[in-house]
């Protein structure tokens, strides 16, 4: 098997896993989003400090998926693109940016729609194709479709972005900032389902 074929494969995987938390929501118990650093690797726990001090373990599950989050900028947004955006909804009806995701082309279709997340009180998520960028003040308006319908979301210049790679477990290590989505077992246990993990320092901005 080629080195190109490898590669998408663990892409098209990677992006089944970030389009399941959408549909983990009908699950009990639904999923948990952990942000934070792994402090520690114990055996076969890994030790994350929370954002908010809090250290949890976690156990890597079965159906383990780990992607890389690397830096890009608001020039590697194109039309055509699909792209996740966390956003904040304002007075005038309006969505400003928190943070942009670009999705490899094998990502296409990852959790598309509109709906809320849990960044910040109120702030959504909307992965969708970008349909048109026009230029603002400061930064970059798109408008992004969905099957269901579209948003027109203003992008400020200093808005963090990012894409994604493949990863696997020896990203899992001391140190670095990640992104996971976890399931809480009735005794307690974490099961750490897919880790994004920040490349070259990057915190995920999810």
């Amino acid at each position: 098997m080629s080195h190109k074929l490898v590669h998408w494969l663990q892409l098209v995987g990677f992006a089944i896993v970030l389009a399941v938390p959408v549909a983990w929501a009908q699950e009990t118990p639904p999923p948990i989003r952990i942000r934070g650093t792994i402090e520690r690797v114990d055996g076969p726990d890994y030790v994350v400090k929370a954002r908010d001090g809090t250290e949890l373990k976690l156990m890597l599950s079965e159906k383990l998926q780990i992607a890389g989050v690397m830096k890009a900028s608001l020039s590697d947004i194109k039309h055509g693109s699909f792209v996740g955006v966390t956003a904040m909804p304002q007075a005038d009806g309006s969505q400003r940016a928190l943070e942009v995701h670009i999705f490899p082309e094998a990502m296409r279709g990852t959790g598309e729609g509109h709906y809320p997340w849990d960044l910040k009180p109120q702030s959504t998520m909307t992965n969708a194709n970008v349909e048109q960028i026009d230029a603002a003040v400061d930064g970059r308006t798109l408008t992004l479709k969905y099957k269901d319908g579209e948003k027109k979301i203003f992008v400020p210049a200093d808005t963090p972005i990012v894409t994604y790679g493949p990863g696997d477990k020896s990203d899992l290590k001391a140190g670095v900032k990640v992104f996971i989505i976890a399931i809480k077992h009735p005794d307690g246990t974490l099961e750490g389902r897919a880790w994004r993990v920040g490349r070259d320092g990057l915190t995920p901005p999810m």
